[in-house]
């Protein structure tokens, strides 16, 4: 869920923008990650927002599951089951290069299966 204009103002008002136009923003932005956390990066240049996401790998791995919309309010500490492939997983190691301690891409890789499986789902 996208925060109220209420919650970015104390953030967004100093900079001259509006906070509900920047909340339809991210609200625009996010809505193919419906039902789960990312981080959301807002970069602010002459009172012009630029909203990119910043998704984790968890979220990724989930993603790539491509399971039906949860409420998160409902329904608590979801343990998801199914299952990824072997080059979904690269993809996603791919992806999350830039942010990875690793310095190879099999590295990479076995950090994925690490969230893969603290997720909950098989490879």
């Amino acid at each position: 869920e996208v925060p109220g204009g209420s919650v970015l103002a104390p953030k967004i008002g100093p900079l001259g923008m509006s906070p509900k136009k920047v909340g339809d923003d991210i609200a625009k932005c996010t809505k193919a990650w419906k039902g789960m956390n990312v981080t959301v990066k807002l970069t602010c240049q002459n009172r012009q927002a630029a909203v990119s996401l910043v998704p984790t790998s968890s979220s990724l791995v989930v993603k790539a599951l491509k399971e039906p919309d949860r409420d998160r309010k409902k329904v608590k500490h979801v343990k998801h089951s199914g299952n990824i492939s072997l080059d979904e997983i690269i993809d996603i190691a791919r992806q999350m290069q830039h942010k990875s301690m690793s310095k190879t891409l099999a590295g990479g890789v076995k950090e994925i299966l690490g969230t893969a499986f603290s997720v909950g789902c098989t490879v």
